[in-house]
């Protein structure tokens, strides 16, 4: 059994929304969840984040998808992969979770008591100590 860490960040790698879920969940399901409370111009996400109904919500918010299409798209589309570059920031955040030892191995049995340290430690990370 596995649990995914799902968060949203600002440009300056501040951590804005953090989701559990278990390992098998897509990401996607989670976007609009991340998406709660922020107002953003711009979603830089993953593959994993390409789907119609997606794109059609961010498009009705005014929202720019900068998402690579999956190999898979009967339609493909164009991505600025310029901005797309701006991604490293997110993984540049949750590499510094990991490096909470108990968030990398997970030792918290319950999910609610690894939330809640996952909290604790992005509330570190958001003060840069």
């Amino acid at each position: 059994m596995t649990t995914k860490i799902h968060l949203s960040t600002n440009e300056a790698g501040r951590i804005n929304n953090l989701l559990l879920t278990g390992g098998q969940t897509a990401d996607v399901k989670m976007a609009l969840d991340l998406l709660q409370g922020i107002r953003a111009n711009k979603l830089i996400a993953d593959k994993a984040y390409d789907s119609n109904w997606l794109l059609y919500y961010l498009d009705s918010e005014n929202i720019e998808a900068v998402i690579p299409p999956k190999k898979s798209r009967l339609q493909q589309r164009t991505t600025d992969y310029t901005a797309y570059k701006q991604r490293n920031v997110i993984e540049r955040t949750i590499n510094k979770l990991k490096q909470y030892r108990k968030i990398a191995t997970r030792y918290e049995k319950t999910a609610t008591s690894f939330l809640s340290l996952c909290c604790l430690a992005a509330t570190f990370i958001n003060l840069n100590l």
